[in-house]
């Protein structure tokens, strides 16, 4: 595991152009056609690596990947596979070409996710939201693992949010059933990221792996995530209000993707770690070191989420 930072002024002066180089290393990138995930797959595109854009949208892919060969000058390898995290299937399916292709991974960053949706269920019959954002996830991340386990500072990077402050569990019924909202299934996905993020690093080190588990928050950035039918749907104008606002109390998707960069590269990280801007008096800082909601850091429960993961997906960690 690596040692934690302890150079704040290093942490404090950091921004993607420092990142190492990454030449042969290969990354997977979930989410990768826009916004952060677009925006990390470029800078290690940039910084020589091997990226794979793992997207639901193919024709959006080779656009993303046609945009990443123009600003890097050619630079990196850019592939492209399929995956719509809604569908388990889809998650094997993906694991196996992705293993087949790579033997050897470095990087795993679980970047995409939905946001405030419609009630409605995944193919598999889960709750959208924490259908794609956590059990998609978690069941890729477990058919990856064994491409990753045994390599030299690999990391699997879990991208979460501020609003997993909000979130609360519902062991019992996890898909919301009756007690279903946009916000409270969004705030309870992402609170089940972090606490995915903290029993992996736990069962790592356990199996005294070389692959180190971290999560991230890019702070609040400015991209299309939430459902469009967002503002219309909010009432009094609330939601068209707050569309409009964004854009002047947000920072964009580059500056939102230093987090998950610096997670993924940054040799002062360290394992189990959760990391976002920090906050300053002026403006978004760099990336530091910071403290997730108390029930994020609950091992017990992140215990108990695992195992009905688990069971929900069929997918067994080696």
């Amino acid at each position: 595991m690596s040692a934690p930072g302890t150079d704040e002024d290093a942490m404090m002066s950091w921004n993607p152009q420092d990142m190492p180089e990454q030449q042969s290393r290969t990354a997977v990138v979930t989410g990768a056609n826009s916004g952060i995930g677009f925006e990390t797959a470029l800078a290690l595109a940039d910084k020589g690596a091997r990226v794979v854009l793992a997207c639901r949208d193919l024709a959006k892919a080779e656009a993303a990947r046609e945009r990443i060969h123009e600003k890097t000058g050619g630079r990196g390898e850019i592939q492209i596979v399929e995956l719509d995290l809604a569908s388990l299937n889809s998650v094997r399916r993906a694991a196996d070409t992705l293993r087949e292709r790579y033997p050897r991974l470095d990087l795993l960053i679980n970047n995409a996710g939905v946001m405030w949706l419609r009630q409605g269920r995944t193919e598999d019959g889960f709750e959208r939201q924490f259908g794609v954002n956590h059990l998609g996830h978690f069941a890729l991340t477990g058919l990856l693992l064994p491409a990753l386990r045994d390599v030299p500072d690999s990391r699997i990077v879990t991208v979460s949010s501020l609003a997993h402050k909000a979130g609360r569990l519902h062991l019992d019924n996890l898909q919301l059933d009756g007690r279903y909202g946009r916000q409270r299934a969004y705030a309870q996905s992402k609170l089940a990221n972090l606490l995915f993020s903290l029993e992996l690093e736990r069962r790592l080190r356990a199996a005294e792996a070389s692959t180190l588990s971290v999560a991230c928050h890019p702070g609040f950035a400015n991209t299309n995530l939430a459902e469009s039918g967002v503002a219309r749907e909010s009432p009094f104008g609330v939601g068209y209000i707050a569309r409009w606002l964004w854009p002047f109390f947000t920072q964009n998707a580059a500056r939102g993707a230093a987090p998950t960069l610096y997670a993924a590269t940054s040799p002062q990280v360290q394992g189990g770690g959760y990391y976002g801007p920090a906050y300053l008096k002026e403006a978004v800082g760099p990336p530091t070191l910071v403290h997730p909601s108390r029930r994020a850091r609950d091992a017990d429960v992140a215990a108990r989420l695992w195992e009905q993961s688990e069971a929900l997906t069929g997918v067994r960690y080696p």
